[in-house]
């Protein structure tokens, strides 16, 4: 485990599996409220892991209960375009391989928009999901609009983001939010059972099916085909290929390198 960092912990080889880490945001006292810091400190890890599997998790009471308001009380808008998360928020989107979101306890505002930039979010049943900015007099900045509402729909995404209401696990899982809601004791053991499944596969496939998935949010119906089609090919020019089909002819488990 590395203690390098101040509002993170990270653990490499989780618990023994190769090729996975676990982050654990690391500041109880604000219910892992996320500021600057924290995000640096998130984008670092990623960018320096050799895991191509992550899982991203808080505690019992709180993935992360929203931005740090104190960070943000009294900035001017030149403060919040001069600030650094837009550019790490972008670095976050652009890591190539799969993140679990284990969300226990409240996951609000910010922690939200930290889950649903995640690529799969597996829930304990005690999680309290929402977008409360609008109780402080504020909006969401970093995809409580534009993912919640391509994730849940207009009127719904409407409906939570402009109360402020939370809602819970078993309804963001009804709604598409949640891949599987489980007992909060055990979220983080079906995050790795879910990450072990992924880690034995080939590295550059979970990229380029990562990618293709992403871009179904970004472009038209058509050129996401045409990504998905050009990844496809591009398949057939890596060993994993090769290997993964020989092995299912042989009936034995692929050997996969990344390459």
């Amino acid at each position: 485990m590395s203690n390098s960092f101040e509002n993170i912990l990270v653990n490499e080889n989780y618990e023994g599996n190769s090729g996975i880490t676990l982050i654990t945001l690391n500041r109880p006292k604000v219910l892992n409220a996320l500021n600057t810091q924290t995000l640096k400190e998130i984008t670092t890890a990623l960018c320096t892991t050799k895991s191509h599997v992550i899982i991203l998790t808080g505690n019992d009471k709180a993935f992360a209960a929203g931005a740090d308001i104190r960070q943000m009380l009294e900035a001017k808008p030149s403060d919040q375009i001069n600030d650094e998360r837009e550019k790490l928020w972008k670095e976050f989107n652009n890591f190539p391989y799969p993140i679990i979101a284990a969300v226990n306890g409240f996951c609000l505002g910010g922690g939200h928009e930290l889950a649903m930039a995640c690529d799969i979010i597996i829930s304990g049943d005690n999680a309290k999901f929402g977008q409360p900015e609008i109780n402080i007099g504020t909006t969401p900045g970093a995809g409580g609009t534009q993912r919640f509402t391509r994730t849940i729909g207009k009127s719904r995404a409407s409906y939570y983001a402009m109360t402020g209401e939370m809602f819970t696990a078993v309804e963001a899982k009804d709604w598409g939010l949640v891949t599987k809601v489980v007992p909060y004791r055990t979220t983080i053991r079906e995050s790795l059972e879910a990450a072990k499944k992924m880690a034995i596969k080939s590295p550059m496939a979970l990229r380029l099916i990562k990618e293709g998935i992403q871009a179904s949010f970004n472009t038209t119906l058509d050129e996401g085909l045409k990504l998905e089609r050009r990844n496809f090919y591009l398949t057939f020019s890596l060993e994993d290929q090769k290997e993964g089909m020989n092995a299912f002819l042989e009936k034995r488990a692929p050997n996969y390198q990344g390459q």
